[in-house]
Parts: structure tokens; C-alpha cells; sequence
């Protein structure tokens, strides 16, 4: 089961298809392509699914449901927190590879 946990975006490619977002300490990159030109700046809170930036969430949402995944990770041993946190990085279609697959197919 895929949880989406709330991520802060700290940083965002020049070309604004790729940004980097820190899911409770745990830095990843993320693909910006479902999200119109412009629409997640740096600071925004945003839900992922499979490595895809799918929707911004107002920080205040954000921060409460974070306050839950807490309570509940506090109830799991160190592997399992880590596991629910990174959960979906063993997608196959997730970030800076697919992205780049979408391009050089775009190209043929």
C-alpha cells in the first residue's frame, strides 16, 4: 500500500520538470510533468504518487497530516519507519529516469 505523505519542495530543475522534495528528513526527486508550467514553487507542499508530483496541499493540511504520520511511526521499529517513508523509490517510473524516457521517446 502507498501512503502519500505530505513532501516540501527544496529545489526545482531550470527546466521546472524535476524538483527535489524532503519527505520528513528523506530527500528524493520528483517528476513536475502532471503539474501545469509554474504551478509548484519552492516551499509548496505536495502529495507523490510512483515518483509524480501529483497535487499542492496548504501547508497547514500538510503539517497535520505529517503530525499523524509521526504518531503513527512512533509505533514502528527503525526498518519499518524507513520502509513507510521511502516506500514508492523502487518504482521503476519514478523522477529523473523517467523523465528522460519521456523525452527520448518524445524524440523518435
Amino acid at each position: 500500500m502507498c501512503l502519500s505523505i505530505p513532501s516540501k519542495v527544496v529545489k526545482i530543475s531550470e527546466d521546472e520538470t524535476m524538483c527535489t522534495v524532503d519527505t520528513m528528513g528523506v530527500r528524493r526527486d520528483a517528476n513536475l510533468m502532471m503539474m501545469g508550467d509554474g504551478d509548484v514553487v519552492i516551499g509548496d507542499y505536495v502529495l507523490l504518487h510512483i515518483g509524480f508530483v501529483m497535487n499542492k496541499i496548504d501547508e497547514k493540511e500538510a503539517m497535520a497530516s505529517i503530525n499523524t504520520y509521526k504518531e503513527i511511526l512512533a509505533h514502528m521499529d527503525e526498518e519499518d519507519k524507513k520502509r513507510a517513508i521511502l516506500e514508492d523509490d523502487e518504482c521503476e517510473a519514478r523522477g529523473e529516469k523517467y523523465a528522460q524516457e519521456i523525452k527520448t521517446n518524445g524524440q523518435s
